[in-house]
């Protein structure tokens, strides 16, 4: 069976597996509570989705900043195309390996496709750094908050070694710039060959000094996108904080409300290739560890189904984006074909004029 059908069936099977763990916990809960619950929520249900709708903005104004002048974007134009992307990429086992070309495929009239790729590598890199930064801040305030058991306990001290192993790499890479993708993928078309095998590791060696330079080419472009990223997380805490006020007679904590989003983000990251987002996984994983923080399984289970629902609502929303702007997985593809041809062809000619 090829790569792409194994991916597909694992993600299926997730999925499908995914969607029981989410019956059941509706169930176990008792459905009628949890409509309760929703219905004292009421219209905080709008305030919960804008907050959602506004971590996409600080991702769209994130990838404006990532831009190289004179290259620029309105930022409905980049809103636009986040939603769509995250929609897309939710929908389809491939997750971010269609989302991400799909951001630059809808404003392929307005930048550059390369140009726009490249930005959002960039993005995606810092963004990256602070959702390990966040997970690693996360763990740490559960090890404070105490009463753990040794296995978790040994596996959060192993997270945090891992998040920093991770930001030492980045740092020695900051500094020697090797060329890691660019020399890997040479190594295995010698295996493989590939075509057009010239014009694609150029593209990807460009990409790689534009990624190692951009801190110091743009220093207070860089300092603007960090305080960017961890505003998108700010606002995740928000979200689950305005929840469970809702939910509960006093004000929950921010440590708990802090906690509960750096899991959810753990969640998304592990299962990032399962479509919608690991539905049932992630209300799992958002019960049990609610329920390690003194909440109650009621509400644990309510904060689940609404994260899921504000989660849908922002899907049919770029799903309808989507079909009115008529961009589709094969144009996408299309797109960027037609890119690497382009990119063959100036190199081709590049290398003739010189000779």
């Amino acid at each position: 069976m090829p790569p792409a059908e194994r991916r597909s069936v694992a993600a299926i099977a997730t999925t499908g597996v995914g969607i029981l763990l989410l019956i059941w916990i509706v169930w176990s809960a008792g459905p009628e509570r949890i409509w309760s619950d929703l219905r004292q929520i009421g219209w905080g249900l709008a305030a919960i989705i804008a907050i959602a709708g506004l971590r996409f903005a600080v991702r769209a104004a994130a990838w404006i900043r990532c831009l190289e002048p004179p290259h620029s974007l309105r930022f409905a134009d980049a809103f636009v195309a986040v939603v769509c992307g995250d929609a897309l990429g939710n929908a389809t086992p491939l997750g971010p390996l269609v989302g991400e070309p799909a951001k630059a495929a809808f404003v392929r009239d307005r930048v550059p496709l390369g140009v726009a790729f490249t930005a959002l590598a960039i993005e995606n890199l810092f963004y990256t750094l602070s959702v390990a930064a966040v997970i690693a801040a996360g763990i740490i305030a559960l090890l404070l908050r105490g009463g753990l058991d040794r296995e978790l306990r040994l596996a959060a001290e192993l997270g945090i070694v891992v998040v920093l192993a991770m930001y030492a790499v980045a740092a020695w890479a900051l500094l020697r710039r090797p060329a890691l993708i660019s020399r890997t993928i040479a190594a295995a078309s010698q295996i493989a060959p590939w075509a057009h095998l010239d014009a694609r590791l150029e593209k990807v060696r460009r990409l790689e000094q534009d990624i190692y330079t951009f801190a110091s080419r743009r220093p207070d472009a860089a300092a603007i996108l960090i305080a960017t990223e961890l505003t998108f997380h700010l606002l995740g805490v928000i979200e689950i904080y305005l929840t469970l006020w809702m939910l509960s007679a006093a004000a929950p904590s921010i440590v708990t409300s802090f906690i509960l989003e750096t899991a959810n983000r753990l969640i998304i990251v592990l299962f990032k290739f399962v479509p919608m987002q690991q539905p049932g996984l992630n209300e799992v994983g958002t019960v049990l560890v609610a329920q390690a923080l003194g909440v109650s399984r009621q509400i644990a289970s309510t904060l689940a189904i609404v994260r899921r629902a504000r989660m849908l609502f922002w899907q049919l929303a770029g799903t309808a984006l989507l079909v009115r702007h008529g961009v589709t997985t094969r144009r996408i593809l299309h797109d960027r074909e037609l890119n690497e041809q382009r990119v063959h062809h100036l190199t081709t000619r590049s290398n003739r004029t010189t000779d």
